[in-house]
Protein backbone atom coordinates (compact mmCIF):
# COMPACT_ATOMS: atom_id res chain seq x y z
CA UNK A 1 0.00 0.00 0.00
CA UNK A 2 1.21 3.59 -1.10
CA UNK A 3 1.89 5.82 1.70
CA UNK A 4 0.19 9.25 1.21
CA UNK A 5 2.69 11.88 0.68
CA UNK A 6 3.31 14.26 4.01
CA UNK A 7 2.66 18.10 3.56
CA UNK A 8 6.39 18.86 2.82
CA UNK A 9 6.73 16.30 0.02
CA UNK A 10 3.81 17.71 -1.25
CA UNK A 11 5.28 21.34 -1.55
CA UNK A 12 8.35 20.23 -2.41
CA UNK A 13 6.93 18.85 -5.74
CA UNK A 14 5.15 22.16 -6.59
CA UNK A 15 7.86 23.76 -6.20
CA UNK A 16 10.22 21.42 -7.76
CA UNK A 17 7.55 21.22 -10.92
CA UNK A 18 6.94 25.19 -10.80
CA UNK A 19 11.08 25.58 -11.34
CA UNK A 20 11.30 23.39 -13.85
CA UNK A 21 8.47 24.96 -15.69
CA UNK A 22 10.07 28.12 -15.44
CA UNK A 23 13.08 26.90 -16.43
CA UNK A 24 12.12 24.83 -19.58
CA UNK A 25 10.36 27.98 -20.57
CA UNK A 26 13.07 30.23 -20.23
CA UNK A 27 14.85 27.68 -22.42
CA UNK A 28 12.39 26.93 -25.27
CA UNK A 29 10.33 30.72 -25.43
CA UNK A 30 13.87 32.28 -27.29
CA UNK A 31 13.84 29.19 -29.78
CA UNK A 32 10.26 29.56 -30.21
CA UNK A 33 10.62 33.69 -30.90
CA UNK A 34 12.94 32.88 -33.53
CA UNK A 35 10.87 30.23 -35.29
CA UNK A 36 8.14 32.29 -35.40
CA UNK A 37 9.78 35.31 -35.87
CA UNK A 38 10.67 33.34 -39.30
CA UNK A 39 7.32 33.36 -40.38
CA UNK A 40 6.57 36.70 -39.42
CA UNK A 41 7.36 40.02 -41.83
CA UNK A 42 9.70 42.28 -41.63
CA UNK A 43 7.19 45.04 -40.33
CA UNK A 44 6.06 42.80 -37.78
CA UNK A 45 9.23 42.21 -36.26
CA UNK A 46 10.71 45.78 -36.23
CA UNK A 47 7.20 46.80 -34.75
CA UNK A 48 7.33 43.92 -31.98
CA UNK A 49 9.95 42.93 -29.39
CA UNK A 50 8.75 39.12 -29.36
CA UNK A 51 6.70 37.12 -31.27
CA UNK A 52 5.02 34.19 -30.36
CA UNK A 53 2.50 33.81 -32.82
CA UNK A 54 2.87 36.33 -36.19
CA UNK A 55 -0.08 38.10 -36.91
CA UNK A 56 0.82 37.62 -41.20
CA UNK A 57 2.90 34.65 -41.90
CA UNK A 58 5.29 34.89 -44.09
CA UNK A 59 7.66 32.35 -46.23
CA UNK A 60 9.82 35.57 -48.19
CA UNK A 61 12.56 34.37 -45.86
CA UNK A 62 12.81 30.99 -46.82
CA UNK A 63 12.03 31.84 -50.33
CA UNK A 64 15.29 34.44 -49.82
CA UNK A 65 17.75 31.80 -48.47
CA UNK A 66 16.00 28.80 -50.92
CA UNK A 67 16.87 31.32 -54.20
CA UNK A 68 20.49 30.70 -53.77
CA UNK A 69 22.51 27.35 -54.03
CA UNK A 70 24.98 29.09 -51.38
CA UNK A 71 22.12 27.35 -48.87
CA UNK A 72 21.64 24.51 -50.25
CA UNK A 73 26.23 24.10 -50.74
CA UNK A 74 26.79 24.94 -47.35
CA UNK A 75 23.96 22.25 -46.05
CA UNK A 76 25.32 19.39 -48.14
CA UNK A 77 29.15 20.45 -46.54
CA UNK A 78 27.98 20.38 -43.45
CA UNK A 79 26.29 17.05 -43.60
CA UNK A 80 29.13 15.77 -45.23
CA UNK A 81 31.40 16.67 -42.49
CA UNK A 82 29.23 15.46 -39.62
CA UNK A 83 28.76 12.05 -41.09
CA UNK A 84 32.24 11.35 -42.19
CA UNK A 85 33.87 13.13 -39.02
CA UNK A 86 31.75 11.22 -36.87
CA UNK A 87 32.30 7.93 -38.19
CA UNK A 88 36.17 8.71 -37.60
CA UNK A 89 36.07 10.14 -34.81
CA UNK A 90 33.85 7.00 -33.17
CA UNK A 91 36.22 4.24 -34.83
CA UNK A 92 39.54 6.33 -33.67
CA UNK A 93 38.30 6.99 -29.98
CA UNK A 94 36.70 3.85 -29.52
CA UNK A 95 39.82 1.86 -30.48
CA UNK A 96 41.63 3.93 -28.27
CA UNK A 97 39.51 4.12 -25.41
CA UNK A 98 39.20 0.16 -25.59
CA UNK A 99 43.26 -0.08 -25.90
CA UNK A 100 43.58 2.18 -22.35
CA UNK A 101 41.61 -0.65 -20.45
CA UNK A 102 43.89 -3.37 -21.28
CA UNK A 103 46.43 -3.65 -18.49
CA UNK A 104 48.89 -5.37 -20.28
CA UNK A 105 49.05 -2.03 -22.18
CA UNK A 106 52.52 -0.76 -21.59
CA UNK A 107 52.65 3.05 -21.40
CA UNK A 108 49.17 3.24 -20.56
CA UNK A 109 49.04 4.90 -17.13
CA UNK A 110 51.33 7.63 -19.16
CA UNK A 111 48.97 7.57 -22.37
CA UNK A 112 46.23 8.32 -20.15
CA UNK A 113 47.77 10.91 -18.15
CA UNK A 114 48.51 12.73 -22.01
CA UNK A 115 44.92 12.43 -22.78
CA UNK A 116 43.61 14.36 -19.36
CA UNK A 117 46.62 17.10 -19.89
CA UNK A 118 45.07 18.09 -22.84
CA UNK A 119 41.92 18.75 -21.35
CA UNK A 120 43.56 20.87 -19.54
CA UNK A 121 46.41 22.42 -21.98
CA UNK A 122 46.62 22.84 -25.33
CA UNK A 123 48.89 24.09 -27.89
CA UNK A 124 47.20 27.35 -28.68
CA UNK A 125 45.62 28.62 -31.96
CA UNK A 126 49.41 29.49 -33.87
CA UNK A 127 51.34 25.97 -33.22
CA UNK A 128 47.61 24.33 -34.46
CA UNK A 129 47.61 26.40 -37.48
CA UNK A 130 50.94 25.31 -38.68
CA UNK A 131 50.17 21.78 -38.17
CA UNK A 132 47.06 22.16 -40.40
CA UNK A 133 49.39 23.69 -42.94
CA UNK A 134 52.20 21.35 -42.73
CA UNK A 135 50.02 18.57 -43.10
CA UNK A 136 48.56 20.29 -46.31
CA UNK A 137 45.18 20.42 -45.46
CA UNK A 138 44.45 24.24 -45.62
CA UNK A 139 41.37 24.52 -48.00
CA UNK A 140 40.59 21.10 -47.75
CA UNK A 141 37.76 19.36 -45.69
CA UNK A 142 40.03 17.30 -43.32
CA UNK A 143 40.99 20.80 -42.01
CA UNK A 144 37.64 21.03 -40.41
CA UNK A 145 37.96 17.02 -39.15
CA UNK A 146 41.18 15.80 -38.55
CA UNK A 147 41.99 18.40 -35.57
CA UNK A 148 39.01 17.93 -33.84
CA UNK A 149 38.80 14.08 -34.76
CA UNK A 150 39.51 13.04 -31.14
CA UNK A 151 37.99 14.57 -27.94
CA UNK A 152 39.75 13.82 -24.70
CA UNK A 153 36.23 14.14 -22.43
CA UNK A 154 34.67 11.51 -24.95
CA UNK A 155 37.60 9.28 -24.47
CA UNK A 156 37.52 9.23 -20.98
CA UNK A 157 33.79 8.63 -20.31
CA UNK A 158 34.40 6.02 -23.19
CA UNK A 159 37.12 4.56 -21.30
CA UNK A 160 35.37 4.38 -18.36
CA UNK A 161 32.10 2.59 -20.01
CA UNK A 162 34.68 -0.30 -21.46
CA UNK A 163 36.54 -0.60 -18.26
CA UNK A 164 33.13 -1.93 -16.22
CA UNK A 165 32.22 -4.24 -18.62
CA UNK A 166 32.17 -7.89 -17.47
CA UNK A 167 36.10 -9.09 -18.01
CA UNK A 168 34.82 -12.78 -18.14
CA UNK A 169 32.98 -12.05 -21.54
CA UNK A 170 36.04 -10.81 -23.26
CA UNK A 171 38.07 -13.67 -21.52
CA UNK A 172 35.43 -16.17 -23.29
CA UNK A 173 35.80 -14.71 -26.73
CA UNK A 174 39.33 -14.99 -26.14
CA UNK A 175 39.25 -18.98 -25.22
CA UNK A 176 36.65 -19.72 -28.05
CA UNK A 177 39.72 -17.90 -30.33
CA UNK A 178 38.46 -14.28 -31.29
CA UNK A 179 41.12 -11.76 -31.92
CA UNK A 180 41.91 -8.91 -30.19
CA UNK A 181 39.98 -7.41 -33.38
CA UNK A 182 37.12 -9.50 -33.44
CA UNK A 183 36.47 -9.40 -29.43
CA UNK A 184 36.58 -5.74 -30.03
CA UNK A 185 34.37 -5.97 -32.83
CA UNK A 186 32.29 -8.61 -31.99
CA UNK A 187 31.71 -8.32 -27.99
CA UNK A 188 32.74 -5.35 -26.56
CA UNK A 189 30.64 -2.78 -28.90
CA UNK A 190 27.43 -4.84 -29.34
CA UNK A 191 27.45 -4.60 -25.98
CA UNK A 192 28.29 -1.14 -25.75
CA UNK A 193 25.25 0.72 -27.61
CA UNK A 194 24.13 3.43 -24.81
CA UNK A 195 28.10 5.15 -24.82
CA UNK A 196 28.06 4.53 -28.74
CA UNK A 197 24.72 6.08 -29.30
CA UNK A 198 25.85 8.95 -26.57
CA UNK A 199 29.73 9.75 -27.74
CA UNK A 200 27.86 9.89 -31.54
CA UNK A 201 25.53 12.87 -30.64
CA UNK A 202 28.32 14.20 -28.85
CA UNK A 203 30.59 14.48 -32.48
CA UNK A 204 27.92 15.22 -34.50
CA UNK A 205 26.55 18.18 -32.21
CA UNK A 206 30.48 19.27 -32.25
CA UNK A 207 30.96 19.21 -35.95
CA UNK A 208 27.69 20.20 -36.77
CA UNK A 209 27.95 23.51 -34.92
CA UNK A 210 31.80 23.50 -35.60
CA UNK A 211 32.88 27.40 -37.23
CA UNK A 212 35.71 27.79 -36.46
CA UNK A 213 38.02 25.45 -38.36
CA UNK A 214 36.30 26.57 -41.38
CA UNK A 215 37.25 30.11 -40.77
CA UNK A 216 40.76 29.40 -39.93
CA UNK A 217 41.54 26.61 -42.65
CA UNK A 218 39.19 27.35 -45.51
CA UNK A 219 39.21 30.70 -47.77
CA UNK A 220 37.30 28.72 -50.62
CA UNK A 221 33.66 30.18 -50.04
CA UNK A 222 32.42 26.99 -51.79
CA UNK A 223 33.68 24.62 -49.42
CA UNK A 224 32.03 26.78 -46.16
CA UNK A 225 29.92 24.83 -43.81
CA UNK A 226 26.40 26.22 -43.05
CA UNK A 227 27.69 27.59 -39.92
CA UNK A 228 29.89 29.71 -41.49
CA UNK A 229 27.59 30.82 -43.78
CA UNK A 230 25.20 31.61 -40.96
CA UNK A 231 28.16 34.06 -39.56
CA UNK A 232 28.76 35.55 -42.95
CA UNK A 233 24.92 36.47 -42.97
CA UNK A 234 24.57 37.59 -39.77
CA UNK A 235 27.47 39.96 -40.48
CA UNK A 236 26.50 41.41 -43.48
CA UNK A 237 23.03 42.28 -41.68
CA UNK A 238 24.68 44.02 -38.85
CA UNK A 239 26.85 46.01 -41.46
CA UNK A 240 29.96 44.40 -40.72
CA UNK A 241 32.35 43.96 -43.07
CA UNK A 242 32.14 40.29 -44.85
CA UNK A 243 33.40 38.31 -48.02
CA UNK A 244 31.23 40.21 -50.94
CA UNK A 245 32.21 37.51 -53.26
CA UNK A 246 29.10 34.88 -51.88
CA UNK A 247 26.13 34.42 -52.51
CA UNK A 248 24.53 36.84 -50.03
CA UNK A 249 25.70 40.32 -50.73
CA UNK A 250 22.40 42.33 -50.11
CA UNK A 251 21.81 42.98 -46.37
CA UNK A 252 19.63 40.40 -45.55
CA UNK A 253 16.17 40.96 -43.32
CA UNK A 254 15.99 40.51 -39.58
CA UNK A 255 13.24 37.38 -40.36
CA UNK A 256 16.06 35.98 -42.69
CA UNK A 257 18.66 36.25 -40.11
CA UNK A 258 16.11 33.89 -38.31
CA UNK A 259 15.29 31.61 -40.76
CA UNK A 260 18.81 30.83 -41.67
CA UNK A 261 19.16 29.82 -37.76
CA UNK A 262 16.29 27.78 -38.11
CA UNK A 263 17.19 25.81 -41.10
CA UNK A 264 20.86 25.62 -39.94
CA UNK A 265 19.19 24.15 -36.19
CA UNK A 266 16.29 21.97 -37.05
CA UNK A 267 18.53 19.08 -39.39
CA UNK A 268 20.76 18.41 -36.04
CA UNK A 269 17.46 18.37 -33.55
CA UNK A 270 15.93 15.59 -35.33
CA UNK A 271 18.79 13.30 -34.77
CA UNK A 272 18.19 13.77 -30.99
CA UNK A 273 14.94 11.80 -30.47
CA UNK A 274 16.54 8.33 -32.06
CA UNK A 275 19.51 8.60 -29.60
CA UNK A 276 17.40 10.58 -26.66
CA UNK A 277 16.58 6.81 -24.66
CA UNK A 278 20.41 6.21 -24.93
CA UNK A 279 21.40 9.16 -23.90
CA UNK A 280 21.25 9.29 -20.32
CA UNK A 281 22.33 5.70 -19.64
CA UNK A 282 25.42 5.97 -22.04
CA UNK A 283 26.73 9.86 -20.09
CA UNK A 284 26.27 8.17 -16.43
CA UNK A 285 27.79 5.08 -16.69
CA UNK A 286 30.46 5.97 -18.43
CA UNK A 287 31.05 9.12 -16.57
CA UNK A 288 29.90 7.51 -12.71
CA UNK A 289 31.19 3.98 -12.13
CA UNK A 290 35.08 3.21 -12.70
Amino acid sequence: MVQDKTLGSRLFDIINYTLLTIVSLIVFLPFLHVVMGSFATAEEIARKPFILIPEHFSLNAYRYILSTNAIFRALGVSVGITVVGTFISMFVTSMMAYGLTRRDLDGRKTINFLVVFTMLFSGGLIPSFLVVMNLGMIDTYWSMIIPTAVSAFNLVIMRSFFANLPEGIEESARIDGCSDFGTFFKIVLPLSTAVLATISLFYAVQYWNSYQNAILYVNDANKWPLQVLLRQVVLVASGFSADTTHDFVQPPEQTVKMAVIVVATVPILLVYPFLQKYFAKGALVGSVKG
